[in-house]
């Protein structure tokens, strides 16, 4: 990128932060006016899936338009904190410009590393010293927000435990645990206690994700997947019932049946 190039982003980005001022000025929009933090918290989770989404999709153009939706919800997010003077977005940018720079002393310092695990180990190490100096309960585990969707943070915690050596030694291995966690929801299911049930369906997920982790398998996205298939299937089926003249809802579970199998072997060839 070239100083004019530069220059350019730099007046977009200045003219989308005068455009978040405007709009919750008092004279701006009444919408934009009424929002807090709090409020446009799961804005940042929407716009931020969304792009996720586009990104899956392959999709360039789509990438752009979300990374703007999401970038146009942090500055606002920012400019909220700043007119109630908690923090300036100057000084938001610097402290990940600072703390981006301590954990990689391999490019702006003198440590050497030779692989991707070496970086991951010096910035656990880094991680904990940062905890150490403000004086901050550290763990290996870090902190993985709880609002990241469950099977996702399930992954990432065994993956995180596994850094220091406390995880299974193969695949086959969780097989047991997960035949264990099996055998123990089906006896929670029989004791007809909710409570217990829904304490080992837990770790049956939590088992299934640390099984997905050791066959190279990021669980939620498997899942998602499968998801979108169900989706792109049921949707078939309900053309295909609909081709009959019949609904959905006034067909029987055989009907359903014969037409999820018809769109499944569409599928197959």
């Amino acid at each position: 990128m070239n100083k004019t190039d530069t220059s350019d982003t730099e007046k977009k980005f200045t003219r989308l932060r005068g455009i978040v001022t405007r709009l919750s000025a008092p004279d701006g929009c009444p919408w934009d006016r009424e929002q807090t933090p709090l409020s446009l918290k799961k804005y940042v989770l929407e716009e931020a899936y969304e792009l996720a989404e586009a990104i899956d999709d392959k999709d360039p153009a789509a990438v752009a338009e979300e990374l703007g939706d999401l970038f146009f919800i942090l500055l606002f997010v920012a400019h909220l904190y700043e007119k109630a003077g908690k923090f300036s977005l100057g000084q938001a940018l610097d402290r990940i410009a600072k703390k981006m720079i301590r954990r990689h002393p391999h490019v702006y310092g003198d440590v050497h590393v030779a692989s991707p695990e070496e970086v991951s180990a010096n910035w656990q190490v880094i991680k904990a010293e940062e905890a150490r100096e403000e004086k901050k309960r550290y763990s290996c585990l870090g902190h993985l927000p709880r609002s990241l969707p469950a099977l996702q943070r399930a992954f990432r915690l065994g993956e995180r435990a596994s850094r220091v050596g406390f995880d299974w030694s193969g695949a086959e291995d969780v097989w047991e645990k997960v035949a264990e966690e099996e055998e123990e929801l089906r006896e929670a299911m029989a004791g007809g206690n909710q409570q217990a049930v829904a304490h080992e369906i837990g770790d049956l997920l939590f088992s299934i994700s640390s099984l997905s982790r050791l066959l190279g398998i990021n669980p939620e996205e498997a899942l998602q997947d499968t998801a979108n298939r169900f989706v792109e299937r049921f949707c078939s089926m309900e053309r295909l019932i609909g081709q009959t003249g019949k609904k959905l809802a006034d067909s029987s579970l055989e009907e359903m049946d014969r037409a999820w199998s018809a769109v499944k072997g569409r599928e197959r060839k």
